[in-house]
């Protein structure tokens, strides 16, 4: 397959492996278990240039590709499927305020780059999962300066972030047509932070409901035009679809090599496990799964940097892998037996960790209806 890649994009996965394999590994389970932001790995992989790995140049960044982006998550979360999330976050920030942001918003982003600022955003909330267009939370504008009123769900980074972009309605009139996006500095009154989640897994992601009680900002703070943002959010959507299908790729690859590891060392009936044809046939099924995952992300990530629609190629990448992650850490556990019940082996945490990945940016039941809304379209 490294017949396909670049030697820059060849470069970048050697350089991120051996810094994921040299600091993000060895602190991987006091992350899972102290569940605290672990600033000194973030600011690592900022030292490495990896937030703009995909941004253009002008912008300060690498000037690769998404290709690279997604090479770079996975290498990140086999080592930690929790560190792989967070590394999405400023990647996706810096992307959105390039392309959509006014010259205030752009003056963030090498602070994002560098790893002094951090971003979170904000869609979900308590009543407005899946359905985006349902969110309650509403921005009125007041002469020069927008105020917001309501509260967002699960935002990773809720209780750390230096600036949140938040989506709320600009009007009162139901549907997707009437949802803006802003810039809120984290230093605004009015802004409540709740207590961290207590989540199964995806530990030290620092996530909590934040509610705005009337937070004014300056009408220049909204990013790309008002009720326009439903659009942005879905295009966004597609790009982050790739990086949550990459995550989940790493944490799959990662099962298969620790269940192979194990099968090898572990001894019953006299001869090591991996010579039972039962083990076989689950790590070959692993590891045809993880090629063909692999081939759907780095497909759809060169239609999308072709300037391609990709709603149904992300909804692929993101609904077969991330299913396939789930299976396969499962599979993986099973092999490990007793053991793989047990904290002292981290396929224990990596089956935690995956599960989030069916369900964030979009679930994967979402991902089926974008699929058949594709094929009617393109059918009929």
């Amino acid at each position: 397959m490294d017949y396909f890649y670049t030697e820059e994009q060849k470069m970048l996965r050697e350089t991120v492996r051996k810094y994921a394999e040299g600091s993000i590994l060895p602190a991987a389970a006091a992350i899972d278990r102290d569940d605290v932001f672990p600033r000194s790995i973030y600011r690592g992989l900022a030292d490495l240039g990896l937030f703009g790995v995909s941004l253009a140049e002008a912008a300060g960044g690498s000037g690769l590709d998404t290709v690279a982006a997604c090479i770079a998550m996975e290498e990140i979360a086999c080592c930690s499927g929790a560190v792989g999330n967070m590394y999405a976050i400023p990647v996706e920030a810096a992307q959105l305020l390039y392309e959509h942001g006014n010259d205030y918003h752009k003056s963030w982003i090498p602070r994002i780059l560098d790893g002094s600022a951090v971003s979170a955003t904000a869609v979900t909330e308590p009543d407005a999962g899946s359905d985006v267009a349902g969110m309650r939370t509403i921005a009125t504008l007041e002469g020069d300066e927008y105020v917001i009123n309501g509260t967002k769900a699960w935002v990773t980074f809720g209780a750390i972030f230096d600036f949140i972009m938040v989506f709320a309605k600009t009007s009162r009139e139901p549907g997707q047509h009437n949802i803006s996006c802003f810039f809120v500095e984290g230093d605004r009154t009015g802004i409540v932070r709740g207590r961290n989640e207590a989540l199964m897994g995806m530990h030290g992601l620092e996530d909590c409901q934040v509610t705005f009680d009337n937070v004014r900002i300056p009408a220049r703070n909204r990013l790309g035009p008002e009720n326009r943002a439903f659009k942005m959010a879905m295009g966004n959507f597609n790009f982050s679809r790739l990086m949550m299908s990459s995550m989940a790729l790493g944490m799959a690859r990662a099962a298969f090599e620790d269940a192979y590891t194990y099968a090898k060392d572990r001894k019953q009936f006299g001869v090591e496990i991996f010579s039972f044809q039962a083990i076989q046939f689950m790590l070959a099924d692993m590891s045809m799964d993880i090629a063909a995952a692999r081939l759907l992300i780095h497909h759809a990530a060169r239609l999308f940097d072709d300037g391609q629609p990709i709603a149904k190629q992300a909804a692929h990448a993101k609904l077969f892998t991330t299913d396939m992650a789930m299976k396969h850490a499962s599979n993986a556990l099973q092999i490990h037996g007793g053991a793989g019940y047990s904290s002292h082996y981290r396929i224990e945490r990596i089956f935690r960790d995956v599960k989030l990945a069916q369900i964030y940016e979009g679930t994967n039941q979402i991902q089926r209806l974008i699929i058949a809304r594709q094929i009617d379209k393109e059918m009929s």
